[in-house]
């Protein structure tokens, strides 16, 4: 079986793991939050890794860099959702901030994937 380029990116990795987990936590989020911030939080941290597998793709690095840094926007938009989980009580402290780390390490490598576009 083939492996593609995304597959072999860290950044790639520690994201899927981050949507592991964030999946299991969202599990035990209230049913009244299925269509709301479950879902919202969900498809947002796929999209970073879709995003970064898309633009590992791309020939160009304009082309990579413009998906990276949707990636990292997009990790952006998944803090803010934790942020609003956590004042809803929804998330513990403890969760919010192993989450918050996980998401403060992705963007940094998403940085650094970004800057590598542009050398």
């Amino acid at each position: 079986m083939k492996t593609y380029s995304f597959e072999n990116l860290d950044v790639w990795k520690v994201t899927v793991d981050f949507i592991t987990a964030l999946y299991k936590v969202t599990e035990k989020f209230p049913d009244t939050e299925k269509f709301g911030l479950v879902s919202q939080m969900r498809r947002a941290s796929v999209s970073i890794a879709s995003n970064i597998a898309e633009g590992s793709s791309r020939n160009s690095a304009k082309d990579q860099a413009r998906f990276y840094n949707i990636a990292y926007s997009t990790t952006i938009e998944v803090l803010n959702q934790l942020i609003i989980s956590n004042k809803l009580k929804m998330l513990t402290d403890e969760e919010y901030h192993q989450f918050r780390e996980e998401l403060e390490r992705i963007t940094h490598m998403l940085n650094k994937l970004h800057k590598s576009t542009k050398s």
